[in-house]
């Protein structure tokens, strides 16, 4: 591993560190939906750069799921969010999200070829993991309308199944 995939694994580390302290405040319904939406566009970014970047067909499909099935949660919140009449708002987790998401982005675009790859994929199974603490220990437990706490828990599965694919493929590319 070289300093800046160690860089890199930091950054996520210290993202997750970040999500779970920020987690320890409990946000309202706007903020939960802006959290949701924040966390899926990183991860849609993160995948692009990735669908551009990569050569490496595993990953290259990876990227691909995370572009289509986070855009899907991502429309499927603004749809909620529309029905029931709440504008997401921002909270120091969403800010954070996106200031993670865009060091990341900066950190990724220096790198190429299996470099890349792996840091990449380290990211996202960190990331996934601490979108899923977040969702265990703040999201859900706090969302007071019954729809939106419905909507985390049908999206909670995708979320796992997503860090046991991203955990696969980082085996693999060592």
């Amino acid at each position: 591993m070289n300093i800046l995939t160690n860089k890199l694994a930091l950054a996520a580390a210290a993202a997750a560190f970040s999500l779970t302290a920020l987690a320890q405040s409990a946000p309202d319904d706007a903020q939960i939906a802006g959290i949701v939406v924040a966390a899926n566009t990183v991860d849609i970014e993160a995948g692009k750069l990735a669908q551009s970047m990569t050569k490496n067909a595993q990953v290259k499909a990876f990227a691909e799921q995370m572009v289509t099935d986070h855009s899907g949660v991502n429309k499927q919140a603004v749809a909620l969010v529309t029905k029931l009449k709440v504008t997401p708002a921002e909270s120091d987790l969403s800010k954070s999200l996106k200031q993670g998401g865009n060091d990341n982005l900066a950190k990724l675009k220096t790198l190429k070829g299996k470099e890349f790859d792996k840091a990449y994929v380290d990211h996202e199974v960190a990331y996934h993991q601490a979108v899923i603490d977040a969702l265990d220990k703040t999201l859900i437990p706090n969302a007071k309308n019954a729809e939106l706490k419905e909507t985390l828990v049908k999206v909670r599965p995708a979320f796992v199944a997503h860090l046991e694919h991203a955990k696969h493929i980082a085996a693999s590319l060592k």
